[in-house]
């Protein structure tokens, strides 16, 4: 969710993931056949008819009132494969994953039509040796990154005052593991490698052709660099076999 999403109101942020839903599988739901939309927040089922509406449900309004649906209430304790369905098994499920939120101008997802033919399949990978040493040497061509290295091996305010505001604001981010650099928002948040700013690692085969969606979460899994989600949807999007 983008910061702003995340100061919803629960009630909103569960018409927020209905929304989210609705425009993921729009291509399937969109014309006169009636869909049932299944939830465990009751007031769902009213909220569309409540007399007072925020400018942001009116907005809402609008939007789900080009789709044909009932909603259900289904309590959690009897839906238990919407959350098999939304829980990866191979994930900590204390482990909360982040992500960089960038404007969307489209919505829709990105798809590369040689991996929708051979069905390639995404592994999960970590570094290997060979490709960990490319990414310690390659931060000393890195201007941000090598200080933040420098900074981190030997911490003091000279050290701290090369680094930009945006940077030393953001330095409690990172951390070393051996030489190499890693980041994570907070103890909650899966540590990631830092990747230096070169296409030819973002551009590293472990990424695949699995459309948008499916390349940032594979890949933000063990990786970061800035600007990561947008990176990817540009990638997608020129992906020159296609």
């Amino acid at each position: 969710m983008k910061p702003a999403e995340r100061n919803y109101r629960v009630h909103d942020k569960e018409l927020l993931a209905m929304r989210y839903a609705l425009i993921k599988f729009k291509v399937y739901l969109l014309g006169e056949q009636t869909f049932a939309v299944y939830t465990d927040h009751a007031s769902l089922r009213t909220a569309m008819k409540s007399p007072h509406l925020s400018q942001r449900m009116a907005r809402w309004l609008s939007f789900f009132a080009e789709y044909n649906f009932v909603v259900h209430y289904k309590p959690g304790k009897n839906n238990n494969l919407a959350d098999a369905l939304s829980r990866r098994p191979d994930y900590d499920p204390w482990t909360v994953l982040g992500r960089q939120v960038i404007d969307d101008e489209d919505e829709e997802d990105d798809h590369c039509a040689v991996c929708i033919a051979s069905g390639i399949n995404l592994t999960n990978v970590s570094p290997e040796m060979d490709l960990r040493d490319e990414i310690v040497a390659a931060y000393a061509d890195d201007a941000v990154y090598a200080g933040i290295v420098a900074y981190l091996r030997a911490p003091s305010d000279g050290t701290l005052g090369a680094l930009s505001r945006n940077t030393c604001n953001q330095i409690d981010r990172y951390h070393l593991d051996g030489d190499l650099l890693c980041y994570n928002i907070d103890k909650f948040d899966a540590p990631r490698v830092v990747v230096p700013n070169d296409d030819e690692f973002h551009d590293s085969p472990m990424g695949a052709h699995l459309g948008r969606e499916k390349t940032f979460a594979a890949v933000s899994r063990d990786f970061f660099w800035p600007h990561m989600y947008k990176w990817v949807r540009k990638w997608v999007r020129t992906c020159e076999t296609c």
